[in-house]
């Protein structure tokens, strides 16, 4: 199955159905017209640029009506669309769009000065542009620069060509955070999404035409892929620009939201905003979360001020949104059962999981291991990187590189990457454990853990957190205070020997704290990774 068969049918099964509201409302497309628009669209790529299936397109573009047109416009066309992030620098630009060999580059009106910047650097043969420099793109790409709409109009009317596409050709080429280096592209095929659209429906958020989804992350990471699902039920989607909580909370209510998917720091914003106290949430059946942890205190809070309408996802690029769920079900505040709070849930439907030990052999219930997954939502493996691939896809499971348990009852419990565990004087820590006790402490709001050098032990537990609650540095917060809190929680060894205080983390350009930046002016001249 084509993906664009997904907006095909929503258009043919509910025409006149809202499909897409943005900019505050002011403006809709219906499913005939997003679909009519992405055909059109597809048929310019295959007719005037001479895209052939397999061919891959690059993508970069804001929340928009355009760039969620854009994506099934590269299905139809039997293209893979790799989308960049609006927040990558102009190096990064130049090595995603370098490294999948993009044939087009569709690009957002925002992005068109810095990436034509680019232009002599991208083997790019031609320009897709929102908005197009004066007196370019008004033809065919004579000098490699042509306007979407006009190659829309051209087409207009056009019916999507027919790529024999099957569901092992790749559909997103979806690069990693690059966290722990170079970004490398996974991916993921038709068949693959097509299963993660129903497992969504099957587990996440139990969807119909009549639900409206707030799209508050953006569609070129996790956000498309959760529009998949919403498209396949023919609902509407409410795309945000930008992320301002109490505009958020309003569309809410003005758009009457009922499901919506974020990660956790946007979570984190919401609790902050004022505008929380008084935002009508009563339309809201389902908020999705995942992408990054979400600590315990956190979440509590927010079950408490929101409501018991929250569902956990755990899953990587390379299984895309599929891998573990926590029911909303499961979010127990207090007494039997409020332990799984610090997990991850339990394997998505049609999906497996194990805790494996380093020989690949599955671990005994309680035991330490990698969390390992298995089942259709894997992607093929990375684009042109063989021995990566062998490494994180063995014996058919995908090896997530994140250490864990499992309970008796299957329940996943997250204890940290693999990269970040630091190890003193020969013992396992994971800094994970550790953030979710500073965190109780009110002063501090943000809070990561690393390992530095030491002479003695190898690596020592550093503490570098955001103190900007009710008795802060200015209350007497210090160092010795935030290591005598730890100490009251956990074990000698795994307290923090050294703490910094800092006005922010930094972030990733997804939204997730940065273990890598944080650890690199400790190592500096060093061996380890980081």
């Amino acid at each position: 199955m084509n993906l664009g068969e997904i907006l095909a049918d929503a258009a043919r099964h509910h025409p006149d159905r809202t499909a897409i509201v943005w900019h505050d409302g002011t403006e809709r497309r219906t499913y005939r017209e997003v679909d009519q628009r992405a055909s059109a669209l597809a048929a310019g790529l295959v007719d005037e640029l001479k895209v052939q299936p397999g061919d891959r397109v690059a993508v970069m573009m804001s929340n928009s009506a355009e760039l969620l047109e854009t994506l099934f416009a590269v299905w139809k066309a039997g293209a893979t669309i790799s989308p960049l992030n609006a927040r990558l620098t102009g190096e990064e630009i130049r090595y995603q769009v370098r490294d999948c060999e993009a044939r087009v580059f569709i690009v957002g009106a925002e992005f068109t000065e810095a990436v034509l910047g680019l232009r002599d650097e991208l083997d790019v043969e031609a320009f897709v542009l929102e908005s197009p420099p004066a007196a370019a793109g008004q033809g065919p790409p004579g000098d490699g620069l042509v306007g979407l709409d006009d190659l829309r109009h051209r087409h207009a009317g056009q019916a999507a060509p027919d790529p024999g596409t099957t569901d092992n050709d790749v559909a997103w080429l979806a690069y990693t955070s690059g966290t722990t280096g170079r970004p490398k592209g996974a991916m993921l095929s038709h068949g693959c999404l097509t299963f993660v659209a129903v497992a969504w429906l099957a587990d996440l958020q139990r969807l119909e035409p009549e639900d409206v989804a707030l799209v508050a992350a953006p569609l070129t990471h996790g956000a498309g892929i959760m529009a998949l699902a919403f498209v396949m039920k023919a609902a509407t989607q409410v795309l945000a620009h930008g992320f301002d909580p109490a505009r958020i909370l309003a569309t809410i209510a003005e758009e009457r939201v009922t499901h919506t998917w974020m990660v956790p720091t946007q979570i984190r914003m919401i609790l902050d905003s004022p505008a929380l106290a008084t935002a009508d949430l009563s339309t809201l059946k389902t908020i999705v979360y995942g992408g990054a942890p979400m600590y315990v205190e956190d979440l509590k809070e927010a079950i408490r001020r929101i409501g018991p309408i929250f569902v956990q996802l755990f899953a990587q690029t390379e299984c895309p949104m599929t891998a573990t769920y926590l029911r909303a079900e499961d979010h127990v505040l207090e007494g039997p059962g409020s332990e799984r709070l610090a997990s991850c849930g339990h394997a998505r439907s049609g999906m497996e999981v194990a805790v494996l030990d380093e020989d690949g052999r599955r671990l005994p219930v309680g035991e330490t291991g990698e969390i390992c997954v298995r089942g259709p939502a894997l992607m093929n493996g990375y684009w042109k990187r063989p021995e990566a691939t062998a490494e994180t896809l063995r014996h058919g499971w995908l090896h997530t590189g994140d250490i864990g348990r499992m309970d008796e009852q299957g329940y996943v419990f997250i204890l940290d990457r693999n990269k970040d565990m630091v190890i003193s004087g020969g013992l396992n820590i994971y800094p994970r454990e550790i953030e979710e006790v500073l965190l109780r402490h009110p002063a501090i709001s943000q809070a990561a853990v690393i390992g530095v050098p030491d002479p003695k032990w190898g690596e020592a537990v550093k503490a570098v957190v955001v103190a900007d609650g009710p008795g802060g540095p200015d209350g007497g917060l210090d160092e010795a205070a935030v290591i005598a809190f730890a100490a009251r929680h956990l074990a000698g060894y795994k307290k923090p020997k050294s703490v910094d205080f800092v006005a922010d983390l930094p972030k990733t350009t997804y939204g997730k704290v940065d273990k890598k930046a944080i650890r690199a002016p400790y190592w500096a001249g060093r061996d380890r990774m980081v």
